[in-house]
């Protein structure tokens, strides 16, 4: 038959015999992969026409990564997903369709088999997603990130201690990302040296008002840093890869600018504080 060629991809060693088994019993012709590494070598470099994978292979939603290769390489190819969570609707959307369809496990051979024949009937051809720069995922994600810096600085155990507002903890996120992703298009974008923002002046000020100390400022900087390589790292393969490397060392950069000028607001404005103090006593 033709069409027939199956990328299988399960870090489950018992599934990648069942299950391509079962496959090839009706008529396809299965690759079978038990890492995401493994799975990425055979979509670059083999045509497939159907991809079956696993939600979490190794890492939760490592599957994810496994369809945006395929997608973005193979934009003609079925995709479905295998998960354990039968409520993975919500999943679904946050991914912008990039999933056929899915199965909950455990799945019977017939119904992945007759999943695959409905999907491979219905198939339609696809644009080819394009990559984009790092700078424009930031833009996209300033909003998300704000929401995971906000929690990982609630759970953080020192920065949890200050009793600030949501707000206050995390409401600068915002305006900082969105003003590094545009400095990382810059000419100044490979040196320290850009000026002082009024964001990140502004930032020092409250953060000294809050009752931060430097090595606070620091675990702040530090969570960005953490929050944006997840974020990067989920959609690894949806970004500009040939320019990775460049745009997060000017991601990393502009951190580090921030950081600087911040602190040096805040050290300026404690010692002004500091002088008015000792001239009042």
């Amino acid at each position: 038959m033709s069409g027939n060629r199956v990328l299988f991809v399960d870090d489950d060693d018992s599934l990648r015999v069942t299950v391509p088994q079962i496959l090839r019993m009706n008529g396809f012709e299965v690759c079978a992969a038990g890492t995401v590494a493994q799975a990425l070598a055979e979509i670059t470099t083999h045509p497939y026409d159907i991809l079956v994978s696993d939600l979490n292979i190794g890492e939760a939603g490592d599957g994810f990564t496994v369809v945006s290769a395929m997608r973005r390489t193979q934009p003609d190819c079925v995709n479905i997903i295998l998960t354990g969570f039968p409520a993975f609707e919500s999943a679904l959307a946050a991914i912008q369709g990039q999933v056929d369809d899915y199965l909950v496990k455990p799945a019977r051979g017939g119904q992945l088999v007759n999943l695959i024949r409905e999907k491979m009937g219905n198939r339609s051809s696809r644009h080819v997603l394009q990559p984009m720069r790092l700078s424009k995922l930031l833009r996209q994600m300033v909003h998300e990130i704000r929401e995971n810096m906000l929690a990982k600085m609630k759970s953080d155990p020192v920065l949890s201690l200050l009793p600030i507002s949501d707000e206050e903890r995390a409401g600068y996120v915002p305006r900082i990302v969105s003003e590094i992703a545009d400095q990382m298009n810059s000419p100044e974008a490979d040196e320290l040296a850009n000026p002082a923002s009024e964001a990140s002046c502004e930032y020092g000020l409250q953060r000294l008002a809050a009752g931060y100390t430097i090595s606070m400022l620091m675990r702040d900087s530090a969570i960005l840093d953490a929050v944006v390589f997840d974020v990067v790292r989920e959609r690894l393969l949806s970004l500009d890869t040939s320019n990775l490397v460049i745009d997060l060392k000017r991601f990393s950069l502009g951190v580090q600018g921030h950081s600087a000028h911040s602190v040096q607001v805040f050290c300026d404005e404690a010692k002004r504080t500091h002088s008015m103090v000792l001239r009042a006593g």
